[in-house]
């Protein structure tokens, strides 16, 4: 059998790794692996992997000391082509050109959105590994890559939280998150940032300034506040303007972490969760299945069908929230 793996989308901390478990996995149980060169986009051009002795063919030691390396070394992108009928037709005779039998996605589920597509067209396997900081898939505990990017953001919080207590400053810290608000709540718990703003609950501004005036008046000068990028009120920047508006207690800046959080040397609960993932994958694969997406839930591999990882939002748990809103004080 031979199988294709790429990563597709935003690069997520550990996508080496699960790329290192699925070549070595697969060529331990006899099988070739195919990379494919920047996703989707890779795969209708043909951008294969070289190994050193010119072979479209990933070998041991193509993988070597990947897991510990950030980014995507297949390197990732986003593929406007492969979302027509006709792409995914030509990925199709691309994939029968190479005698691809089974592919490994590793991404978000814009990535799994296009799984199925393919699987419209394509007879072979997909099974995927879900590699997005954002933490938004249902069917998995935590994905690939966003323990690291908490693990960042919680740095850079640490260190803008000397400058705020230096200057009696409030910052509002601005998190990656368009739909979800998993790495603002996590680094607002593990930086003890005192408000948080996330797409999942109503951010009243009158509410956050009434909570500001009463920190103030209890002794606090400076503040943390943690904001997703995508809550319904708007980024950092649009949140302070209506946080001055609203007579805020507090002198404010701005800071937006960004793309910071993509990168970096994947954590060792990335490495390890991403290591597990790409290989449940090639075996998943050599069991028979398709059109799912790999999963840990409970220390466990589980197996979830692509649609069900995106048919609805990841919800927040309640209990975290009632945490952070116990521990602002």
């Amino acid at each position: 059998m031979r199988i294709g793996v790429f990563c597709s989308g935003g690069d997520a901390p550990g996508m080496n790794a699960c790329v290192r478990a699925v070549v070595r996995t697969a060529i331990a149980a006899g099988q070739e692996v195919m990379g494919v060169c920047r996703g989707y986009a890779g795969l209708l051009e043909e951008d294969f992997f070289v190994n050193d002795r010119g072979q479209p063919l990933m070998t041991l030691r193509s993988v070597s000391d990947w897991s510990r390396k950030g980014g995507a070394l297949l390197r990732s992108s986003r593929s406007d082509e492969f979302r027509t009928e006709a792409g995914q037709q030509k990925a199709v005779a691309v994939l029968e050109k190479h005698g691809i039998d089974a592919l490994v996605p590793i991404g978000g589920d814009g990535t799994f959105h296009g799984a199925v597509d393919l699987a419209r067209f394509w007879g072979g396997q997909i099974v995927g590994c879900p590699g997005t900081i954002d933490n938004d898939l249902c069917g998995t505990d935590y994905t690939i890559g966003f323990s690291t990017a908490v693990q960042t953001a919680v740095e850079a919080v640490d260190k803008i939280r000397d400058t705020a207590a230096s200057h009696e400053r409030m910052f509002l810290i601005e998190v990656m998150g368009r739909h979800s608000g998993y790495i603002a709540v996590h680094t607002a718990l593990a930086a003890g940032a005192e408000v948080v703003a996330v797409p999942e609950t109503p951010t009243e501004i009158e509410v956050i300034v009434q909570q500001l005036d009463e920190l103030k008046d209890r002794g606090k000068s400076s503040i943390m506040m943690i904001v997703a990028e995508g809550d319904e009120e708007g980024g950092a920047e649009i949140l302070n303007e209506r946080l001055k508006s609203a007579a805020c207690p507090f002198s404010t800046r701005v800071v937006i972490l960004g793309h910071l959080q993509r990168g970096g040397s994947p954590a060792p609960e990335d490495r390890i969760l991403a290591t597990q993932m790409g290989d449940a994958a090639v075996r998943a694969i050599l069991d028979g299945k398709t059109g799912v997406m790999v999963g840990v839930a409970a220390g466990q591999c589980i197996l979830t069908q692509f649609e069900e990882t995106f048919a609805q939002h990841r919800p927040i748990p309640q209990s975290l929230l009632d945490l952070l809103d116990a521990l602002s004080q």
